[in-house]
């Protein structure tokens, strides 16, 4: 498709959709819990449809009612063999948060998914699973998808150091350790976005954090919830950076989650300069209205324990770099290779395409700022924010054009991207 170029100018109030991660642990913590769940807000983008679809197929009714979701949720002993294969689609919160799920019931589960999710490495959830004594396989030494899982009513508590920081595996070894037998130790080796911790204490269920360290004991029953999402600020990201540097730009963005965890971004925006403001801050649902506009920016230095508080973010951090005075330097990052794509490489390939000059290397980039952006072919390679940031970036192209191929993978978080996008323009 042939994206928007040479914007005047981006003007108006937007609510982003409803958080991606939170979504996804809300069908799981629903469907595990006792009684009617309902969920308002949730984002029905393709990766959370994948999960919603499997817990469909081991027997969990979860009716969509337009306004909200209402999951009637079963607990784990609940649950039932799926016939099929799980299709997890694109989506690798899906599969690893899932196979957590599996750990603790006693039959077999083959989960499947897209080109894309068949090169993303499941070993980082196989290795502790399977010492807690579940027989879990996949394919290579990278245990790549189709994933096979069979639980084990036997499973047992683990002490865990986490080899990196991921919330996925983490969340997975959560999900695992409520149905062990005793108490089992998490602990994160930065500490990465805490939505399953809250949402375990939301439903009635017990931990405790210090610090790194995670402790969860076992047998727990959890209780039906109502749930009220807020906005994925790893969407209202494209948009934050989209209102910095396209000119004549003042965005207004509500209900935008704002749970520290998951706020590096703003930390890195106010760093580089830019004018940012948070209002109306709710602290129940942890979200804020966020007001951004055109700036002076200047390139800053990302890296450590703000990591995998903007790890999704990084790809449209990337572009804010490229419109920014003097150098930026990414690094610790090597989790982007492990995402849909290599997202170093990939975001390096499709910016430098447009005439931004980055190089690319082991765990980051290091982008030179202030380079005007020229027209290219760019493909997605099935990447969602990858063709979101090329959007984007085409705002700013005053001559050429930019043709997006693959498109249609934006629709695995943000469906409405585009009609967003033509509401904003100040033609």
């Amino acid at each position: 498709m042939k994206l928007r170029t040479n914007a005047k100018g981006l003007k108006g109030t937007l609510c982003v959709p409803g958080d991606k991660s939170i979504s996804h642990r809300s069908i799981i913590f629903g469907s595990l819990a006792k009684g009617v769940t309902k969920v308002h807000n949730i984002l029905r983008g393709e990766d959370v449809l994948s999960t919603i679809r499997a817990f469909r197929e081991m027997g969990v009714k979860i009716e969509d009612k337009g306004n909200l979701v209402e999951i009637k949720g079963c607990g784990f002993d609940g649950l039932q063999a799926p016939k099929n294969p799980l299709n997890m689609g694109n989506s690798g919160t899906s599969m690893r948060l899932i196979s957590g799920v599996l750990a603790g019931r006693n039959f077999g589960v083959q989960m499947i998914g897209d080109d894309s999710l068949s090169k993303r490495p499941m070993d980082r959830i196989a290795l502790p699973l399977r010492q807690m004594g579940v027989n879990i396989s996949g394919q290579t030494s990278r245990e790549l998808p189709p994933l096979v899982v069979h639980g084990t009513s036997d499973l047992q508590p683990i002490r865990y150091p986490l080899p990196m920081a991921s919330a996925q595996v983490k969340s997975a070894l959560i999900f695992a350790a409520l149905q062990a037998k005793g108490e089992s130790v998490i602990i994160e080796k930065e500490i990465t976005r805490n939505h399953t911790e809250d949402m375990l204490l939301q439903f009635g269920g017990e931990l405790k954090v210090n610090g790194k360290e995670i402790r969860v004991q076992g047998n727990q029953e959890l209780k039906a919830q109502e749930v009220f999402i807020p906005g994925d600020i790893s969407s209202a990201a494209f948009w934050l950076v989209a209102g910095l540097i396209v000119p004549n730009s003042k965005l207004i963005l509500t209900n935008v989650g704002v749970n520290e965890t998951r706020t590096g971004i703003l930390d890195v925006i106010q760093a580089m300069g830019g004018r940012l403001s948070l209002s109306e801050v709710d602290d129940m649902t942890k979200s804020a209205t966020i007001m951004v506009e055109s700036s002076d920016l200047h390139g800053t230095e990302i890296g450590g324990e703000l990591i995998p508080r903007l790890i999704d973010e990084l790809p449209i951090i990337a572009l804010l770099a490229t419109q920014a005075k003097g150098q930026t330097v990414i690094q610790n990052a090597e989790e982007l290779k492990v995402k849909e794509t290599d997202r170093i490489q990939v975001v390096a390939d499709v910016l430098t395409s447009m005439g931004a000059r980055i190089k690319p290397t082991a765990d980051g980039m290091i982008i030179q700022g202030k380079t005007p952006l020229n027209g290219a072919s760019v493909n997605t390679n099935g990447d969602h924010r990858i063709g979101m940031m090329a959007a984007i970036a085409a705002l700013l192209v005053e001559d050429g054009t930019v043709e997006l191929t693959r498109a249609e993978s934006i629709n695995t978080s943000y469906p409405d991207f585009f009609s967003h996008l033509e509401d904003l323009l100040d033609d």
